[in-house]
């Protein structure tokens, strides 16, 4: 999405249909010409009653709560800072991660059975399956008999792996060579969904396999990732078999603690040989 030209639609609109008094945007005023996507929790609410109940709610979540209004409606950057965030998430999920990011992780790339994204969208268990050509790379390619197998996958949000997988990753690996746990190389699957570490998991014959894939956008962030984790997994594996660490980007849980993290529980897993209830179970025993 192109945010120059609809901050340009949007202002052409409130100067067409603004008709209170002194809500008339002057084409010449610098507000109309340049606009600041500003992520700080600044309270704009004219004269509130009680300032800090506000700004300790603003603290609290992401939500867009204590930023005033004009007449019926929401203030001019309020309203910018909305179609922004909304373009940002539909770019997320419908646009390709750049090749550059692949290339600087060293990723091979590898694809589900979805032809494109609108497959990928429709038809979740074409997400779930790797395509006959990714499936004979893994067989010949794949380093086999390792403890950890990493993916990393597109999943509902480009923009999560090109901003969180650069810090998550590295930390990650280097978690594992830290404690002596072996794993192959990872690897990067195109308009892939979670289910699909099920078939990455036979072929390589690992323990434990994480993917690490983009979550649903949403209009607070379009960077955040997700890692989902099983062991052993088969053809009876359902979701309670898997364990999920979701919010990891920079304004939730960061992606270098996270890293780290993550190989602590990988350790674990390893060690109870479970996973998703089963492995909290074995964990409180």
């Amino acid at each position: 999405m192109d945010v120059e030209k609809i901050i340009k639609e949007v202002l052409e609109e409130l100067k067409k249909n603004t008709s209170q008094k002194g809500n008339d945007i002057d084409e010449h005023s610098p507000d109309a010409r340049t606009f600041t996507h500003d992520e700080r929790k600044i309270v704009s609410v004219d004269n509130p009653k009680n300032l800090q109940t506000i700004e300790h709610a603003r603290s609290l979540t992401p939500a867009r709560i204590g930023i005033g209004r004009t007449g019926t409606r929401m203030k001019t950057k309020h309203y910018l800072d909305f179609r922004i965030d909304h373009a940002a998430a539909q770019d997320a999920v419908f646009k390709d991660v750049d090749d550059s990011v692949l290339k600087e992780l060293n990723l091979p790339e590898l694809r589900s059975r979805a032809k494109d994204q609108e497959e990928y969208l429709m038809n979740l268990d074409a997400g779930r399956k790797l395509d006959k050509a990714s499936a004979e790379w893994l067989t010949t390619h794949s380093e086999k008999d390792k403890q950890v197998q990493i993916v990393v996958s597109d999943g509902l949000s480009s923009t999560g792996v090109e901003e969180t997988i650069p810090d998550l990753l590295p930390a990650l690996i280097q978690g594992l060579q830290v404690k002596g746990i072996t794993f192959g190389q990872p690897v990067f699957i195109k308009k892939s969904r979670v289910w699909v570490q099920d078939e990455v998991a036979t072929l390589t014959n690992c323990d434990v396999v994480i993917s690490l894939i983009g979550e649903r956008p949403g209009l607070a962030t379009s960077k955040s990732v997700s890692a989902y984790l099983v062991y052993r997994p088969n053809e009876k594996t359902v979701e309670a078999d898997r364990t999920v660490f979701s919010n990891i980007h920079e304004g939730g849980v960061p992606p270098v603690e996270a890293g780290a993290y993550l190989a602590d529980v990988i350790s674990e897993m390893l060690r109870h040989k479970a996973s998703g209830v089963r492995f909290a179970s074995r964990k409180k025993e």
